[in-house]
């Protein structure tokens, strides 16, 4: 017996997500409600990756209905089944306007799928959204919902430890580390050797802070130093600190609840090399509160951004406060401020600028999507590191998860590149009450 075929119909958040989702479920058939078409209308201008996302799928479906009409089934191509738009949203028997409310475009699409199920009965229908609330719904309805998982990893990959003990070095190597700096890598790491990976050696009560150099094949010491001001508070911090200084490390990822350091790390390295790069950029994607556009907040655009770039001023305020007012390194901070040296900013007003010769530091980074941290990365020049920060338990937008944020995702893809290092920075150093409350609340 053959296997069942399946349609696959799409909700717009799906879309969104990701501009070539139509082209990423292989040989089964993908279908679109008309009600999508229209929500991507709505969403086609604008300077936002949503608004990107939108242009390309319109695009994308004009350039399919040049070979026939979209009403009908069109081939995808060798290795991918058909396509059409779901123009029907009534369907004989159940009807989710009818039971739930009408008007709603999720109810729009439910029935479109309904539809689909009524007419296509050889074929499983299958609806793919980001939206929990879609999938219940639909599931309550009988119709088979799932989420989008192309660009999904394992909701571990991120919060694993990046820090490795090796125990029962032998003790001349550990004493070598200490003398020479470095010590042939020669076994001593076995499967745990990765590149750019981050040690503690032991042996007895003797231990080194070290790090694996993959150009090298060298296990190179680490020691705890001020950097602008800033001491590492523990072994993390300064793997952390490694990482970021590291000239041949172009792309680091820091991982780790509040209060564990990520920004205020990556701002006090930044400072410290700013004579290596033209410019310092901060960004962090703006995220409004109960889903309320940014256009809500009263004020021009500096006041509408203000709340959500404040976190990373506070950060450069604390780094200046550990100058005097005559200190070399402060006076430098306010000259790199006054010269539009350094620049904090929301990553949308940032879209479209060359990112040749900067150190560029992206904030809450468990807010973008695979695609958004992708398009950041490939646009990175000469002479460019990029740094994203972030937590994965504490993401603020609907459609994404522990499983599917782009700062998840860039640790699965990229570990164990040589220009990539990621740091999972466990302890918080904040306070005893905001640890407390990362544990228990």
């Amino acid at each position: 017996m053959g296997r069942k075929k399946k349609i696959y119909v799409l909700d717009t958040s799906v879309l969104l997500h990701d501009h070539q989702a139509i082209s990423n479920f292989g040989p089964n058939d993908v279908a679109i409600p008309i009600t999508v078409l229209e929500e991507l209308d709505n969403f086609k201008i604008g300077h936002d990756t949503k608004n990107f996302s939108a242009r390309e799928v319109i695009r994308f479906i004009d350039k399919l209905s040049a070979d026939g009409n979209l009403k009908e089934w069109i081939p995808l191509g060798k290795g991918h089944g058909r396509f059409k738009v779901v123009l029907e949203s009534n369907p004989d028997g159940l009807n989710a306007e009818s039971i739930y409310a009408r008007g709603k475009n999720d109810h729009k699409i439910i029935n479109s799928a309904l539809f689909l199920q009524e007419r296509e009965s050889k074929a499983d229908v299958i609806m793919v959204t980001k939206d929990i609330n879609l999938r219940i719904k639909a599931k309550a309805l009988g119709i088979i919902a799932e989420d989008y998982e192309t660009g999904k990893v394992s909701s571990e990959i991120a919060q694993t430890s990046t820090v490795q003990t090796i125990k029962n070095v032998d003790s001349e190597k550990i004493r070598q580390i200490f003398t020479k700096g470095h010590i042939d890598e020669d076994g001593i790491l076995g499967d745990s050797k990765i590149a750019n990976g981050y040690y503690i050696l032991k042996n007895g009560k003797s231990s080194s802070l070290a790090v694996y150099n993959p150009k090298l094949d060298l296990i190179e010491r680490i020691e705890k130093e001020f950097i602008y001001g800033i001491k590492p508070k523990n072994s993390e911090q300064a793997f952390a600190f490694h990482a970021l200084l590291n000239n041949d490390i172009k792309l680091v990822a820091l991982q780790g609840v509040a209060g564990t350091g990520k920004t205020l790390l990556a701002l006090a390295s930044a400072l410290q090399q700013s004579n290596k790069y033209d410019q310092i950029i901060l960004a962090r994607p703006i995220v409004p509160l109960s889903n309320k556009e940014i256009g809500y907040l009263p004020g021009d655009a500096n006041d509408k951004i203000g709340p959500y770039m404040e976190p990373l001023w506070d950060n450069l305020k604390f780094i200046k406060s550990q100058f005097g007012e005559n200190e070399k390194k402060r006076k430098n901070i306010i000259a790199l401020e006054e010269n539009g040296k350094i620049i904090i900013s929301p990553l949308a007003f940032i879209r479209g600028r060359s990112l040749s010769n900067i150190i560029f530091i992206i904030d809450e980074a468990q807010n973008l999507t695979p695609h958004e941290i992708k398009t950041i990365i490939t646009r990175a020049g000469e002479n460019t590191k990029i740094v994203f920060t972030g937590d994965v338990k504490q993401i603020d937008t609907p459609y994404l998860d522990e499983n599917s944020n782009g700062l998840a995702y860039l640790v699965d893809r990229l570990k164990g590149q040589h220009l990539f290092a990621h740091v999972n920075l466990e302890k918080g150093e904040r306070s005893e009450l905001a640890n407390l409350a990362n544990d228990l609340l």
